[in-house]
């Protein structure tokens, strides 16, 4: 299956889609991450074509529990460009698979503790299955945003240094 010394197998087609990782850059630079949870995503089967296309966005997506159940908000999956009228919507609101005892450790510290759950990170898995983690965070203040770009801009010039040592 070779082809012009290219592999098309499927296995190797296969190889390359599990590379797809989108990323929430602006969390890390609007909150401050505190605790990880490594979870699933119920999905149909024209959103995760999408998602192996690499055609989606959680920048403006957040997370919510309702009835002992977590659902991400807001996740943009852009229509499957081969769907029929079938096709999903683009802003639906999907359940997040987590086991009841990461649930419910969840939901307390959301209502007590006034912190919030934010996706960081979508991935395919080494298994095809679609993955998300999402980490309970705390809003950062204006002086906290200043602080992280002063540290950001120190770090970058000491590489720039080292670099031209």
């Amino acid at each position: 299956m070779l082809d012009g010394g290219k592999d098309t197998s499927f296995k190797s087609i296969f190889v390359q889609q599990k590379q797809v990782q989108i990323k929430n850059r602006k969390a890390r630079f609007e909150y401050e991450l505190m605790e990880k949870f490594d979870c699933g995503i119920q999905l149909t089967g024209t959103e995760i074509k999408s998602i192996r296309m690499g055609k989606a966005s959680i920048t403006e997506s957040f997370c919510e529990v309702k009835n002992d159940e977590v659902f991400v908000v807001n996740m943009h999956i852009d229509e499957y460009d081969w769907g029929t009228h079938f096709n999903h919507k683009v802003r639906r609101t999907r359940k997040l698979l987590l086991t009841k005892k990461e649930i419910k450790k969840i939901s307390r510290k959301v209502k007590e503790t006034g912190l919030t759950l934010i996706p960081t990170l979508l991935y395919i898995n080494d298994r095809g299955f679609a993955k998300m983690i999402v980490y309970l965070a705390r809003g950062k203040k204006l002086y906290d945003k200043r602080n992280s770009l002063k540290e950001k801009d120190l770090n970058r010039k000491m590489q720039q240094i080292q670099n031209n040592l």
